[in-house]
């Protein structure tokens, strides 16, 4: 019955639970976490079997690597919420990141990558990809004519919406029909909309990266990452590369994940619901130049986020009128927010954004000295806009 369901909410609560044992007739609600290193087989054929259908491209174990059951779960968890046919996992958001691009790329290859993507693929360029011989060439896509940008030697459009930092909406069908007209693979960074609130392979992606370390986990407590495509010829480059790779994610860690995925739809709705409070309540301090945040109707992107989103999170930034001098203070005064890079927890997170950060990113037009990435967590509202006016009243008196 579940799985004939068309709505995301009941599938997240039965994707992945027990079976029935066949001797007692009862089992557990949710998956125990099926751990193994290696794989038995009753026979010689079964072996053989297996080793077929694995190399014609099933999802098929024949090693621990792989995983088992509580794996299995897991990616027909992100292959539903991304509306997707096939899900690679890898142990992390970054390492998601590095399966895509190394499954598509070859010597010799160039891919268009948005400026305003996860700040670590910089760092997979400069270390890894230009030494393979791979060329990445950053650029803004609300600005850039991509027409103008491709080579022959073009494989791959890859771009995070929203954005990273500053939560850029992208135009995901526009830059689809550009994809497939250069015959480009477009790869699409969900972290921000996790399968949930925003479908990148549902509007014209061929590629969905997700780092499910952050709101399908949900309890900051275990690194994960996804690739989810509803290509075929592209599963199988992914498959084999992330066989030959050596990607394995821990079954205690897919059982972690499979346990928040349950009340991923809950938080997801809440976070929304209090960074929009804390949204309003910015929005009317004289020491906020510009608020970051898709879903607030200001936004720049606002018209995108209604188009092709059906919610929002706690994600948002705020470029202030202060020095950075006054910036450390008011992050320092908080009490409520942990100072932290990631997000998706129950936490509320702040993080100062160095200008560094910025420099590439053409969506940032220099609106204040100084940029705060805010994640609003599941905290009361009124204690965190509290936290907030406090921490602002001690950084304009550190002037």
């Amino acid at each position: 019955m579940a799985s004939d369901s068309k709505h995301i909410d009941t599938l997240l609560q039965h994707t992945g639970i027990a079976d029935f044992d066949p001797a007692s007739g009862a089992a557990p609600v949710g998956l125990p976490p099926v751990r193994t290193s290696t794989v038995r087989f009753q026979n010689l054929d079964a072996l053989e079997t297996a080793e077929r259908r694995k190399a014609a491209g099933e999802r098929v174990v024949a090693y621990g690597r792989m995983g088992l059951d509580t794996h299995v779960a897991l990616e027909d968890v992100f292959k539903h919420l991304e509306q997707g046919t096939h899900c690679y996992l890898a142990p992390s958001g970054l390492s998601a990141i590095t399966l895509a691009f190394m499954s598509l790329l070859s010597a010799g290859d160039h891919a268009l990558v948005a400026d305003n993507v996860y700040g670590p693929v910089h760092a997979l360029d400069h270390a890894v990809l230009s030494r393979m011989g791979i060329e990445l060439t950053f650029f803004a896509p609300n600005h850039d004519d991509i027409d103008t940008l491709v080579r022959p030697n073009t494989r791959v459009l890859y771009v995070e919406s929203p954005g990273s930092l500053l939560f850029e909406m992208l135009d995901i069908p526009a830059l689809a029909e550009k994809a497939r007209r250069h015959g480009l693979v477009l790869v699409s960074d969900n972290t921000w909309g996790s399968g949930y609130i925003y479908k990148p392979l549902a509007l014209g992606a061929q590629v969905s990266v997700v780092a499910g370390t952050k709101y399908v986990g949900g309890h900051s407590d275990l690194m994960l990452g996804a690739v989810v495509t509803n290509d075929a010829g592209i599963a199988q480059r992914i498959n084999k590369t992330q066989y030959a790779m050596g990607y394995s994610i821990s079954a205690d860690d897919a059982w972690l994940a499979l346990r928040g995925v349950r009340t991923l739809p809950l938080r997801m709705a809440q976070h929304a619901r209090n960074a929009l409070r804390v949204c309003e309540f910015l929005a009317e301090r004289e020491e906020v130049a510009r608020l970051y945040h898709p879903a607030l109707p200001s936004d720049p992107g606002h018209a995108l986020w209604r188009r092709d989103c059906t919610g929002s999170n706690g994600m948002m930034a705020a470029a202030l009128r202060l020095p950075m001098a006054q910036a450390r203070v008011f992050v320092d005064a908080l009490k409520l927010f942990s100072i932290g890079y990631s997000w998706g927890g129950f936490e509320s997170l702040v993080q100062l954004v160095s200008p560094q950060s910025l420099a590439g990113h053409r969506y940032w037009r220099g609106d204040g000295p100084a940029v705060v990435r805010l994640h609003i967590g599941l905290e009361a509202p009124e204690d965190l806009i509290e936290d907030l006016a406090q921490a602002l009243d001690r950084a304009r008196g550190a002037a």
